[in-house]
């Protein structure tokens, strides 16, 4: 069947299953933009930004598991485009990147929105390719999804110039791929499974700690099973959250910079650190100096080069989270009689003295909005159950400490690069996978109108999502560094001359609600969530000066915390 390079890229994305492209038109890619015009089977998206269409694939694809997908053009299209590329490759999202390109005979004479596509996308994709003929296209996407999808997950650029998609071959889509130079995961030796139980059977300080590898390869049951069966305590990385659930008696919180305060103290006084999917960053390890001194550590993650690049592993084992995690089930299971819970006893005597600080108390008021008391009410109301998008500040930690996540693939946020303006196009990309649920976006007063325009695209596509602002009128997360690390010289935090929020959702076709006093909360989000079939952008006016506790500071151990001064 020939086909021009444009169709050929349309029916390509047909063959991959793929139900939508976020993107946004352009010079370069406006073949395959017609192309998607006399077709039906692959639905496009068109958004307010690029920016935009990067981040509503990127929620897609958290919610699903199912890789997103982007189009845009050449120049400033793929370079409005990074940011969300960059959100997707730091937390290991899977994404496919479709850009145009300038004719093939005008790349490198600095033609008309002509941009090195491949050279500045390098350092945040998995792979990258620009198309040198129509007949590569097919070939290309092929291993294109192979790679996002495949391993450890990613965003992957196929650049393909505006002449090529216009040129004529045959359509052959391939059935498998085969990439010499890309390595499959390597599998669990029984050996590394023998030794690694027999570390956990003897362990008396364990702490299982699990990250968002856990939750992207779907490992959650045989995680919950492993830490129910030895009754170990177990935590959970931002981007863990949902991989154990919130509320279990096992479960001692998030850890990390604003962890719980018994998390944190767990895993430095550990005598062994079981580590799934999770990478050691910054966020967890505070100073790498006294870094849980007496732990042996467990290291078990899809990705070799996360092995030893922060904290050096005693065990390490390479492979895919669930298949491994399978594999010490089962040894577990074999070796049951050798279970000995006298010996995390006084272990867990110690953890029980540390949840005793509270370290999520918060003073509830009667005259001023409480931020975390909003989404303690957004939990109430949703039953746990929503899907939760945030944006990059205290809304987001607010979100992670109080709303208790208790299913994977719920909590979408930017963990490794910190996007503001994520929130927002993440909640519509889930909203397309997930039409009939509750998707609420929390964000901030800065954060929203980063991309707040998609509030048209939500429009022209009738999507119903329930955004919840919390409006402190500071750029909050900015302002507590500088109330703590600069004397309270709150240098360029302060967000003066905002919009009238209610009228601007109005303006765009949506509902807007105010909410002013703690007694107005749960009622209006019950009313916003009742309209099943209308956008609410719900204002929130919080306390000023709220801060997010506990904090481990800058220079600071994983287990020195600042807890709230004015704790009862």
């Amino acid at each position: 069947m020939q086909l021009t390079g444009a169709d050929i890229v349309v029916k390509s994305l047909e063959a991959e299953g793929v139900e939508y492209v976020f993107g946004y038109p352009g010079g370069a890619a406006l073949h395959i933009y017609d192309a998607f015009h006399r077709q039906q089977e692959v639905e496009h998206i068109l958004v307010r930004h690029e920016q935009g269409a990067t981040h509503a694939a990127d929620g897609y694809a958290r919610s699903t598991g199912k890789p997103g997908v982007v189009l845009v053009t050449s120049g400033p299209g793929i370079t409005n485009a990074i940011t969300g590329i960059a959100t997707a490759y730091m937390d290991s999202i899977p994404m496919v990147v479709l850009s145009g390109q300038v004719m093939k005979p005008l790349i490198g004479y600095d033609a008309f929105q002509e941009i090195d596509a491949v050279g500045i996308s390098r350092p945040c994709v998995k792979h990258n390719f620009l198309i040198q003929d129509v007949e590569d296209i097919a070939a290309t996407i092929k291993k294109a999804f192979h790679i996002a999808t495949s391993g450890r997950p990613g965003p992957v650029l196929v650049d393909i110039p505006k002449d090529i998609t216009a040129h004529v071959a045959e359509f052959l889509y391939p059935t498998t791929v085969d990439i010499r130079s890309y390595p499959e995961v390597p599998k669990a030796q029984p050996a590394e499974i023998s030794i690694a139980v027999e570390a956990v059977l003897n362990a008396k300080k364990p702490i299982v700690y699990a990250g968002g590898g856990v939750v992207l390869a779907n490992a959650q049951a045989e995680l919950r099973s492993m830490v129910r069966k030895l009754g170990f305590p177990c935590t959970n990385t931002l981007m863990g959250l949902g991989a154990y659930p919130h509320g279990d008696p096992l479960f001692i919180g998030m850890l990390g910079m604003h962890g719980t305060y018994e998390a944190n103290k767990a895993m430095h006084d550990a005598d062994l650190i079981v580590a799934v999917g999770a990478r050691f960053d910054d966020r967890i390890t505070g100073t790498l100096d006294g870094f849980a001194p007496n732990a042996k550590v467990l290291h078990i993650d899809i990705d070799p080069s996360v092995i030893d690049k922060n904290i050096k592993s005693d065990i390490a084992i390479i492979g895919d989270a669930k298949e491994v995690l399978e594999l010490l089930n089962q040894e577990i299971a074999r070796r049951e009689s050798e279970i000995n819970p006298e010996l995390t006893k006084d272990w867990w005597s110690t953890i029980a003295e540390w949840q005793g600080f509270d370290s999520l108390w918060y003073e509830h008021s009667d005259t001023v909005i409480k931020p975390q008391f909003v989404v303690q009410k957004l939990h109430e109301v949703t039953g746990g159950e929503a899907y939760v998008t945030s944006d990059v500040g205290q809304h987001q930690m607010f979100a992670a400490q109080f709303y208790g996540f208790s299913d994977t693939h719920k909590w979408i946020n930017s963990g490794g690069l910190g996007t503001m303006g994520f929130g927002l196009p993440a909640a519509m990309g889930v909203k397309f996978a997930h039409p009939d649920a509750d998707v609420a976006c929390i964000t901030g007063e800065g954060s929203i109108q980063m991309c707040i325009q998609e509030l048209g695209t939500c429009k022209q596509y009738d999507l119903p999502v329930k955004v919840i602002n919390l409006n402190n009128r500071y750029l909050g997360m900015v302002r507590q560094w500088q109330e703590f690390s600069y004397e309270k010289r709150y240098s360029n935090s302060y967000m003066d001359s905002l919009p009238d929020f209610v009228k601007l959702a109005e303006s765009y076709g949506h509902v807007g609600m105010k909410i002013e006093s703690p007694a107005d909360v749960e009622g209006a989000l019950k009313e916003a969530f009742a309209m099943t079939d209308r956008l609410v952008f719900m204002d929130f006016i919080t306390d000023r000066e709220e801060n997010v506790y506990p904090m481990i500071e800058a220079g600071k151990g994983h287990h020195e915390m600042r807890l709230r001064p004015n704790k009862k």
